[in-house]
């Protein structure tokens, strides 16, 4: 079963930052949003170098047991382990673009922004999710993070409360008529005629890694690229012991024991693992 050290450590051995241009050669992608992807899943997958592409696919079924894409989150998910979502930034310091759905700690197969095939991939009922945030210019990958939605994310009920005060906002507007979506909602028949519809979703953005964890890691402009993982002190614990070991054995990679804000109280301090490996 992969995880986030075994993915860590793919890349640590596999450091390739012209994304484009490996997996072209490969007939893959070519464009650095589906690059980032096809090197994430790879990545997890210990793919990497494999030139046999059923191979490669025979590899993707054992680990993976779910493959989405931007319109049906997540972009994968482990078998009887993490979801996987992949986001690319042309901007060290910019927002990250989550669309109509908003930021998660863990991901519940009950949400209704998941599609049926994902909630019936295997049998589960919540996952732990790893924000895969990549750093990138025309040509290379600057940096990656690997991050848990729990040490980045406030719990749903945060964003359910906004979402349905929007709601519950629209459906006290005088003559209209007030249909709930998976969405925010839409307003049918605003006009006297009763033909115009209003659509209304939510655009959610949420701080890049860069600037929301400044205060534990600071981005390295002399570096060409830089990967680091942070995931709490009790998931790493959690994680094969042979592979921590093989990790922190790793020249070059540095594992530090570090207190962050907690995303639902920032007084509250959790213990937290940060790996980092700069080249």
């Amino acid at each position: 079963m992969s995880n986030i050290i075994k993915a860590f450590m793919n890349i640590v051995d596999n450091p390739i930052v012209k994304l484009v241009d490996y997996y072209n050669e490969k007939n893959r992608v070519n464009n650095m949003g589906k690059a980032l992807e096809v090197f994430i899943q790879d990545a997890f997958a210990n793919t990497i170098n494999e030139t046999d592409e059923q191979k490669r696919l025979e590899k993707f079924q054992e680990i993976y047991s779910y493959q989405g894409n931007q319109n049906n989150p997540p972009d994968l998910m482990l078998k009887n382990s993490d979801a996987i979502e992949v986001k690319k930034l042309q901007s060290k310091n910019s927002a990250i673009a989550l669309n109509s759905s908003y930021p998660k700690a863990k991901l519940y197969a009950n949400s209704p922004m998941i599609t049926k095939t994902c909630k019936e991939c295997e049998d589960w009922e919540k996952k732990d999710i790893i924000y895969a945030i990549g750093y990138t210019n025309d040509n290379s990958l600057k940096s990656l993070w690997l991050v848990y939605g729990d040490c980045f994310c406030a719990t749903e009920e945060i964003y359910e409360r906004i979402k349905n005060t929007i709601s519950s906002g629209i459906k006290t507007i005088a003559d209209v008529e007030f249909t709930p979506t998976k969405e925010l909602g839409k307003v049918k028949k605003v006009d006297p005629l009763g033909i115009t519809d209003l659509q209304i979703r939510g655009m959610w953005h949420i701080e890049n890694p860069n600037k929301t964890f400044n205060y534990i890691y600071e981005f390295d402009e002399s570096k060409d690229f830089q990967l680091i993982a942070l995931m709490k002190k009790e998931k790493y614990e959690s994680l094969s012991l042979n592979d921590r070991e093989n990790l922190e054995s790793l020249n070059g990679v540095q594992v530090k024991d570090i207190k962050i804000k907690s995303p639902n109280n920032p007084v509250k301090l959790m213990e937290t693992k940060l790996l980092v490996l700069k080249k």
